[in-house]
Formats: C-alpha cells, sequence, structure tokens
C-alpha cells in the first residue's frame, strides 16, 4: 500500500473515533444526576429533583428522529406496565417547533405528562448539561438521584425494573 493511502485510512479511523466520543453521553452509570429546573409542556414549573424517590426514564428523543420516533411503541409499553410502582418517565423534545413535538406526542400516544420541549435542539441548557448531541439518549436514574444505566435496551430496562419494583 501506498503512504498516502496508509495516512489516509490512519486520519478517517481517528476521525470516526473521535467522532464517536464526541457523539456519547456525557454521564455514566454510578454518577449522580445534575438537576434542572424548566417548564413542562403543560405549563407547570418541574425540577428533575422532584422525582427523587422514583426511578426516572430521561428520554431524550425528537419529533424528526425516525429511530425515536420508531422506540416510542416500546417507551410506552414500559411506562404502562411500570407506571403505579414508582417509574417515570421524563421525555425531553429536541425541536424547532413546539407544534412538531405535540402533533408527534399525541400520534405515539405518550401520556405521561412530564413533556419538555426544547426549541434550540442541541444548544439547549438542558441538553448541553447532559452531553446530548445525538438521540434517543437516554439516562435510568435511581431513586437517590444517581445514573443507574445509559442508552439501556428496553428488553434491560424492562427486566431491571420488572426485578426491581415487583
Amino acid at each position: 500500500m501506498k503512504k498516502s493511502t496508509i495516512l489516509f485510512l490512519v486520519i478517517f479511523i481517528l476521525g470516526y473515533i473521535g467522532y464517536k466520543v464526541y457523539q456519547m453521553p456525557k454521564f455514566k452509570a454510578g454518577e449522580d444526576v445534575p438537576n434542572f429546573t424548566t417548564t413542562l409542556l403543560n405549563g407547570e414549573q418541574f425540577s428533575l429533583s422532584d422525582l427523587k424517590g422514583n426511578y426516572v426514564l430521561l428520554d431524550f428523543w425528537g419529533s424528526w428522529c425516525g429511530p425515536c420516533r420508531k422506540e416510542n411503541k416500546d417507551l410506552v409499553s414500559l411506562y404502562q406496565k411500570h407506571k403505579d410502582k414508582n417509574f417515570e418517565i421524563v421525555s425531553v423534545a429536541i425541536e424547532t417547533r413546539k407544534e412538531s413535538a405535540i402533533k408527534a406526542i399525541k400520534k405515539d400516544k405518550l401520556d405521561w405528562d412530564k413533556h419538555i420541549v426544547l426549541l434550540d435542539r442541541f444548544k439547549s441548557d438542558i441538553a448541553k448539561q447532559f452531553g446530548v448531541r445525538e438521540i434517543p439518549t437516554k439516562y435510568l436514574i435511581g431513586p437517590n438521584g444517581n445514573i443507574l444505566s445509559v442508552n439501556e435496551s428496553f428488553l434491560a430496562l424492562d427486566s431491571f425494573l420488572s426485578n426491581t419494583l415487583n
């Protein structure tokens, strides 16, 4: 192989690794979750710390995100199964138009009441605070405010919640 081809491959691989590291969420399992205060879609004031004592799935998603919309079916099932057992979902929509989020919430039947819409997408304070650079991004938070998992599969989340909450 030519030196130029090898150099190109090395630069490409390093760029790819750098991109993947950049895309990783800011926090890892075991860390304390940072608090934030904001206004919910329904107009109520909300602080993440209000849910202390519950298991909370903090779900960053977008109405324009195909993988997010596909996952919403599993999210609804997870919520329906565990909502009466100290489990809450906080949806954080990364958007440019509030109406798009509202339409997707209705269409996908996201029937919990903790919806946040961030209209400046990834530049919003909450997205930056959690290092969200791609969606979907999910944090499972324990009753003491510590992060239990990041971007866990729905099967693993359901198994954990079933074993823990029953």
